[in-house]
């Protein structure tokens, strides 16, 4: 292993449970466990897994305009957000690109905000040229970063705090767990229903070592975590989604608010809005991003050119690998506009062969989030 990869504060634990470590961002991170990618997958599904996260940038912003200097990077309602509720945002950039897809917490004194791990630095300096003075942003270094995710999670982590079961899907607070003040997030990755935990660094190996004394709770690793958000068509930054990419080719239209759009109150104002809210209104791209299943048993990994019925190539896989809950191959890349139909079939190529796939709504597998 490099010397140069960084640790999480579970990284001794994930080596006394047998973990298969792998560099990613930048850290030593568990790609699996000793159940497997594929059973870890499925006992997600079908109970409670535990993810370490802790790779991830959490930060805060201080400052009574905090939500409004953040409000003027993203295409997003951020000044409207009410205290203790999660909302899902997108750094963009002068083109329209997107720079991270990030997670923003109103804790009520301050923002709670979460970037991935491989855009830190850069979202950290974007902040600092950005935010007025009267902004602080603070980056925090002592806490660890925990998922625990499936059917069986509320019932876990109730365990701990009876008041986590009557939090709903972007519900946020500080709390208690077992003695430990962490902050919670009924939130996630996976599709499922399930939190997100930030927890002192210094108590995150007893923490963790707490919920995986629950039967119900399993480790799940980087592998099945891709498989698990791929099945439930979220998009992995610098994969499906980068600089070079908009919201509107993403098919992240979801994500922007109305009131940030061409006829909402704070319309545009954000870095590439000209040109996202004419992608908006027009319609006009060359290219989207689609679901895509496969009709053989070969999953389709990224990459994989895909090409029409004529053989003209038409567009490029930018996830994709064996949905173990669909039970087959699932992917999402993006098309030519006039080809991003549902039901329209597509050949991907794969060691010299044309493979079969199908345009599909995504998510392949139903998301559960509990809405209450």
């Amino acid at each position: 292993m490099s010397q140069d990869l960084l640790k999480t504060p579970l990284h001794a634990l994930h080596i006394e449970t047998g973990a298969k470590m792998v560099p990613f961002a930048g850290y030593d991170m568990p790609v699996q466990y000793e159940l497997g990618v594929r059973k870890e997958h499925i006992h997600c599904r079908e109970h409670a897994g535990l993810f370490d996260v802790s790779h991830m940038g959490q930060l805060r912003l201080h400052g009574e305009n905090a939500a409004k200097a953040l409000e003027a990077l993203v295409p997003v309602d951020i000044i409207d957000l009410p205290a203790g509720k999660q909302r899902y945002a997108l750094f963009t950039n002068e083109q329209g690109g997107l720079m991270d897809d990030l997670m923003v917490t109103n804790f009520g004194d301050h923002l709670f905000v979460v970037v991935n791990a491989a855009c830190k630095e850069q979202d950290i300096a974007h902040l600092r040229a950005n935010l007025p003075s009267d902004v602080q942003l603070e980056e925090i270094e002592d806490r660890a970063l925990l998922a625990l995710q499936g059917p069986e999670a509320a019932t876990v982590l109730a365990t701990l705090n009876p008041a986590v079961a009557d939090m709903v899907f972007m519900d946020a607070a500080s709390m208690d767990l077992g003695g430990v003040e962490c902050l919670v997030s009924r939130s996630g990755y996976t599709g499922e229903d399930g939190y997100e935990i930030s927890v002192p660094a210094d108590q995150a190996d007893a923490f963790a070592r707490t919920l995986l004394a629950n039967d119900a709770v399993e480790w799940i690793g980087l592998g099945a975590r891709d498989s698990l958000r791929l099945e439930c068509g979220l998009c992995l930054y610098g994969h499906d989604i980068d600089t070079t990419t908009t919201p509107v080719e993403a098919s992240l239209l979801w994500a922007l608010s109305k009131p940030r759009r061409a006829d909402g109150e704070r319309a545009g104002g954000f870095p590439g809005a000209d040109i996202i809210l004419d992608q908006i209104a027009t319609k006009d791209v060359s290219r989207k991003r689609v679901g895509l299943l496969g009709g053989s048993k070969a999953p389709v990994r990224e990459g994989a050119v895909l090409f029409d019925a004529d053989d003209n190539e038409i567009g490029v896989v930018t996830s994709g690998t064996f949905g173990p809950t669909k039970g087959q191959p699932v992917a999402m890349g993006y098309v030519s506009t006039a080809l991003a139909v549902i039901g329209t079939e597509v050949f991907a190529e794969v060691r010299g062969k044309k493979l079969p796939m199908t345009i599909e709504k995504m998510p392949f597998v139903p998301q559960r989030y509990y809405r209450g």
